[in-house]
């Protein structure tokens, strides 16, 4: 696994490339975004993050200030080991301006990823995005509707915690993921324009959170792709997997719409098509009994839940992408790069480590020291920020995983 910390900026806003803007809510809240786009691939997107930028030596009274208590030095996480080196915050809002804020962020996001590819908004048939903790059940279909795309195009929301954006991937690339007596997702799409992503805004979901290490942690951050469905990315193998945190080692309070009365269904996640154009996944999550947002087992208890069945769901991703490259005659082509959810630098690397052992090894860089986690856009920030080296024909594996708990890898060939 490369390391990109040698050197990380204090700021994400202080990056050549990102252009700062203020949304005139409280006293003016901070966005930034950066744009990216590949010629050769066809395949281009916009992220960003919104907030006050807190570096390490910053967040410690943020941290306090938001407990309404001191911080002991043992409570302090050794952040830059972890990967971390500043993140974004908002001040505590009412529920109107965080409505407020959190349409504009995302609109203002969707519109400069169409920008970026050249696309008109009126070209958009589909919007999947990923959302731990949506701050409106529509909050999709609010978005789109503000950034100009289309009433009838197809809007997904994805809610599997810090897997949200690459199961919204998945959806759009695999179809033989979506269930069984209901649209196929990615035959719907295939050959159209659609938008990709995951939108965060933690930093509102912190201030309902009284652990210690998830204030630390997480902040705001969101990122979207443009893509065409088996043009410019082809679906190759990949695996989605579901198995319920009993233990409650992450725990996360759903904030959007979740059936428990169908025994009948034995996923974990709730399908459900809110409206013609809006269909919903729901995933279930082990919620805290407190009534808090969040609530963590501690860093080992992270790596308890993640690293082993995270090993083995890409280890089967791997074998079957080695198996089809056998079958199609191109047994010597192999995985240019691992897009990897950023929980913490220490699980990514030892998930690398493990792999290693098996003999599956590619390059899985770090790539967020800028944001802190920021859960399901990560990935499709770190994507965005190796997209300039990606080429034609390359195969990216992706690496989405997260609370409740849920898997999504997948292994992709670019054009």
């Amino acid at each position: 696994m490369s390391d990109n910390q040698s050197n990380p900026l204090p700021s994400f806003y202080d990056r050549p490339g990102v252009d700062r803007e203020i949304i005139p809510i409280g006293d003016g809240i901070p966005v930034g975004f950066e744009s990216v786009y590949n010629s050769e691939l066809g395949i281009g997107g916009a992220y960003g993050s919104w907030g006050e930028s807190f570096s390490n030596e910053k967040l410690k009274s943020f941290v306090e200030n938001r407990l309404g208590e001191a911080l002991a030095d043992s409570d302090l996480l050794n952040l830059s080991e972890l990967g971390f080196e500043s993140r974004q915050h908002i001040p505590t809002l009412s529920p109107v301006e965080n409505l407020e804020l959190e349409v504009e962020v995302g609109s203002r996001l969707l519109k400069r990823a169409m920008a970026t590819c050249g696309w008109a908004p009126s070209e958009i048939e589909g919007l999947l995005i990923g959302v731990t903790g949506p701050v409106s059940a529509d909050y999709v279909t609010q978005i789109a509707r503000k950034a100009g795309i289309p009433d009838d195009a197809l809007k997904v929301s994805i809610h599997k915690a810090c897997d949200g954006s690459m199961g919204a991937l998945h959806l759009a690339l695999n179809p033989e993921l979506s269930p069984a007596g209901q649209m196929n997702i990615a035959e719907e799409l295939k050959g159209k324009k659609v938008l990709v992503g995951g939108i965060e805004g933690l930093s509102r979901i912190m201030c309902q959170a009284r652990d210690k290490n998830a204030l630390q942690l997480f902040g705001n951050g969101m990122g979207v792709i443009g893509l065409i469905p088996g043009e410019n990315m082809k679906f190759l193998v990949g695996k989605s997997f579901e198995i319920f945190d009993e233990e409650g080692l992450l725990e996360v309070r759903m904030s959007y719409p979740y059936s428990r009365g169908d025994s009948s269904n034995t996923s974990l996640i709730n399908v459900k098509q809110d409206s013609p154009h809006h269909i919903r996944f729901a995933g279930l999550m082990h919620e805290p009994e407190d009534g808090s947002s969040i609530v963590m087992a501690g860093l080992m208890g992270m790596v308890k839940l993640f690293v082993r069945t995270g090993v083995q769901v890409v280890t089967d991703v791997y074998t079957d992408y080695k198996s089809l490259m056998s079958k199609l005659g191109e047994s010597g082509k192999s995985i240019k790069l691992g897009i990897v959810h950023h929980a913490n630098y220490k699980i990514n690397a030892l998930k690398a480590k493990q792999l290693s052992k098996l003999g599956i090894e590619f390059a899985m860089p770090w790539l967020l020291s800028d944001f802190g986690n920021v859960s399901a856009a990560s990935n499709i920030i770190a994507f965005l920020r190796k997209l300039p080296d990606i080429h034609l024909g390359d195969h990216i594996l992706f690496d989405g995983f997260g609370a409740g708990t849920y898997y999504d890898v997948m292994a992709i060939s670019m054009g």
